[in-house]
């Protein structure tokens, strides 16, 4: 994985990441699954050591531009593992009972606990992403946050937790591909939304915004790693083998 982590320090050029990247040690579709079936049998049980132990917490931050596959990631690379020790947290718009709080408030409240593995489907990024690009709040006040993340992430860390963050990396080619299945294949037409459309029009500000995020955000006790996504599969055994070999 260390072939995907961005260092600390570096900036951040998305185009310069590919998002095909076939790994050569893989020979097939079938290769690939025989591997991650074995990656996920170790992931399995290095999180029941994990919640054995009661000592140590996992946080696992997912970001990406739509449709790169979050939600299949989750549910392909936990399917085994036990439901008792992971956790989803999901962060929508906020509420206005969050609004009227800090906006780590919400986010604290849903980091693991001592054997517990929790996954962040989109997080506290939306605060330097969606506000940044829609302008929500001036800049004077996201700009700040960045330095508040890597606060409130260093905390976590000195507390025991490991934080491993992945930003899926698609091409915008391939983003359109997925959008028009979606609208193609009535099994799928649930998952499409007009308002990807809307976001598929600021992709070139949501790039930029993602950048400035990772190259001010990537630190040595929470590095991003930027997993090329075009190709399923291939995405998600990286990242199980990232997650058992961190833990």
């Amino acid at each position: 994985m260390k072939s995907f982590m961005v260092s600390p320090g570096k900036k951040v050029i998305l185009s310069q990441w590919e998002t095909d990247n076939q790994d050569k040690a893989v020979q097939s579709k079938d290769d690939a699954l025989q591997k991650f079936t074995k990656l996920n049998e170790k992931l399995e049980k290095l999180q029941e050591l994990l919640w054995a132990e009661h000592t140590h917490k996992v946080l696992i931050v997912l970001q990406a531009m739509d449709t790169a596959g979050k939600d299949g990631t989750i549910r392909r690379v936990f399917e085994h593992v036990n439901p008792q020790g992971v956790r989803v947290a999901n962060f929508k718009t906020p509420t206005q009972e969050e609004l009227d709080h800090d906006f780590l408030w919400r986010i604290h409240k849903q980091t693991p606990r001592k054997g517990e593995i929790v996954i962040f489907n989109r997080s506290h990024y939306e605060d330097v992403l969606v506000v940044r690009v829609r302008k929500l709040l001036p800049e004077k006040i996201w700009s700040k946050r960045y330095e508040h993340i890597n606060n409130f992430e260093k905390m976590l860390s000195d507390e025991g937790t490991l934080i491993l963050k992945f930003y899926l990396h698609i091409s915008r080619e391939e983003q359109k591909r997925r959008l028009l299945k979606r609208l193609e294949n009535p099994e799928k037409n649930w998952k499409f939304n007009p308002g990807d459309l809307d976001d598929r029009k600021l992709w070139g500000k949501y790039i930029e915004a993602y950048e400035e995020a990772m190259s001010r955000t990537s630190t040595k006790w929470a590095p991003w790693h930027i997993v090329p996504s075009d190709i399923k599969v291939v995405s998600r055994s990286r990242h199980q083998f990232g997650n058992s070999r961190s833990s």
